[in-house]
């Protein structure tokens, strides 16, 4: 299974130097059963394969957990294998956000380090399902819904059609003594509550097989937001213009008739990508709805608010527009100056 996802993700084996590979590894029954079988290629010499972990030092003896795993994918003959102690910083983003940021840049940085071709991430089916449940329970979209991607980047996660229990098993053969994270198992947390808690018992009101659908239509959402995502690139590149001697290069216009013939699924991606083009945060549907309101010429001209000091309104009258746009026909978006 790996050297095919491998292969797919255009790392081919072999060759005077073979590619580059990094294990994310906690020490846990997914990273570890997903470096023992990297191993094995790293010892035949398809790839060469190394391990970064990283200690988010928010536990009690996580520098030991850290420690052990060390030692484990050492043994492994695994190389380079590094330790990355983080501070996870209080933030708004919430703890597991927070210290996902951390371990991501740790990650970057170890795998610039090792000249690493691509980094290895755990994640399995059931992590899948668990991602998909979360998204469906905020209200997201179909890109939420498409969950976890199998590659962004240079992360790949070629265990994620694999259930939780297969990678276990290889544990088991392999006498590998994973460490288990107590926080799994925490009520305290909304991921590790739909692990323990509304997982099995959809599992036993609807029948086995729930991590599975739910999987499928993970694939199924991912491959339509890819599509509703290209077009709305190629739309947007499009419709967007910026004001002629506006003196504000943090301005974009939008055209309010072009916008309007645009399906629902397309327009909103387009009005999202004004305002991530601008460095707002991904804005939520109901800002995004808000935004859309303006269009219909009824009541404020705006401006409606988005995050990172973003703003949209309709353009007034007698405002200077790009050749061939009429006097206030576009919506704009500008972002304020942090001067």
């Amino acid at each position: 299974m790996l050297r095919e996802f491998l292969l797919d993700a255009g790392l081919a084996p072999g060759g005077e130097a073979p590619p580059v590979l990094l294990v994310a590894c906690s020490g846990g029954p997914d990273s570890l059963a997903l470096a023992e079988t990297a191993s094995f290629f790293n010892r035949r010499g398809d790839y060469r394969v190394g391990a970064a972990v990283v200690d988010h030092g928010l536990q009690p003896g996580s520098a030991e957990v850290a420690a052990e795993a060390v030692g484990k994918l050492r043994a492994m003959r695994l190389h380079p294998v590094t330790i990355h102690s983080v501070r996870v910083p209080e933030s708004g983003m919430g703890p597991e956000a927070a210290a996902r940021s951390v371990r991501y840049e740790a990650l970057d940085a170890a795998a610039e380090a090792a000249g690493a071709d691509a980094v290895l991430l755990g994640h399995t089916l059931d992590d899948q399902a668990e991602q998909v449940l979360l998204g469906l329970a905020r209200g997201s979209g179909t890109r939420s819904l498409a969950g976890i991607p199998p590659r962004r980047g240079r992360y790949l996660r070629p265990f994620l059609g694999l259930r939780r229990d297969e990678v276990e098993e290889i544990c088991a053969a392999r006498e590998l003594d994973p460490w288990h994270d107590p926080t799994n198992a925490d009520p305290a947390y909304a991921r590790s509550r739909v692990r323990t808690e509304v997982l099995p018992f959809l599992e036993q009101a609807l029948g086995p097989g729930i991590a599975e659908a739910l999987y499928r239509s993970s694939r199924i959402l991912a491959q339509d937001a890819d599509f509703l995502d290209g077009q709305a690139a190629e739309t947007y590149a499009r419709l967007r213009s910026e004001a002629p001697d506006s003196g504000n290069p943090d301005e974009i216009l939008l055209s309010e008739n072009g916008l309007r013939v645009l399906p629902p699924a397309l327009r909103q991606r387009v009005l999202a990508l004004a305002a991530a083009e601008l460095g707002a945060a991904r804005p939520s549907w109901e800002r995004v709805r808000a935004v859309e309101a303006l269009l219909r010429r009824e009541g404020s001209a705006g401006p409606v608010q988005l995050a990172g000091k973003v703003s949209a309104y309709r353009q007034v009258r007698g405002k200077p527009v790009p050749q061939g746009a009429s006097s206030y026909g576009n919506l704009v978006f500008r972002k304020k100056s942090s001067a």
